[in-house]
């Protein structure tokens, strides 16, 4: 089977992250490479932290979707330097999440608005949310809770 690294990319990006399933492992920001070396195929993955629970299930996922497709050999690099970081999310990941009713992250530290109605009258009501990605805050206008993607 003759596959190229473009076409990985594309099957990765299908790939959905197991805490937020509308945005792929790749809008995400966690792949970082994609090699191929005679029939093998190594993918290197930074987790958005060093303890992410969700790691194994994202490595499975990725192995599973390039199985299903008929990669039999497939690696699993963890990296985790350099940290991920936020900037890494796709244009298109942040409105996938914003569409999904969570803000996606900002440089100030704080949604811009309120993922639901727009407002820009939002309080925090936790540093924590969901998960430790997350913080949780509220809309003042539509009284609508969101979680909010920590800015890292």
């Amino acid at each position: 089977m003759t596959v190229s690294v473009d076409q990985i990319w594309g099957w990765l990006d299908e790939v959905p992250d197991p805490e937020i399933p509308v945005i792929s492992v790749v809008d995400l920001g966690i792949v970082r490479e994609v090699m191929l070396e005679g029939e093998t195929v190594k993918v290197a993955v930074t987790p958005t932290y060093s303890g992410c629970p969700a790691t194994s299930v994202i490595s499975m996922d990725i192995e599973t979707a390039l199985r299903d497709r008929g990669i039999k050999d497939v690696k699993i690099e963890t990296r985790i330097a350099p940290p991920w970081t936020t900037d890494w999310l796709s244009e298109k990941g942040r409105s996938r999440l914003e569409d999904y009713g969570i803000a996606p992250p900002q440089p100030a530290g704080g949604p811009e608005k309120c993922p639901h109605c727009g407002s820009r009258n939002v309080t925090r009501v936790s540093q924590f949310g969901s998960t430790p990605c997350k913080a949780h805050w509220r809309c003042t206008d539509c009284l609508e809770p969101f979680d909010y993607f920590k800015c890292i």
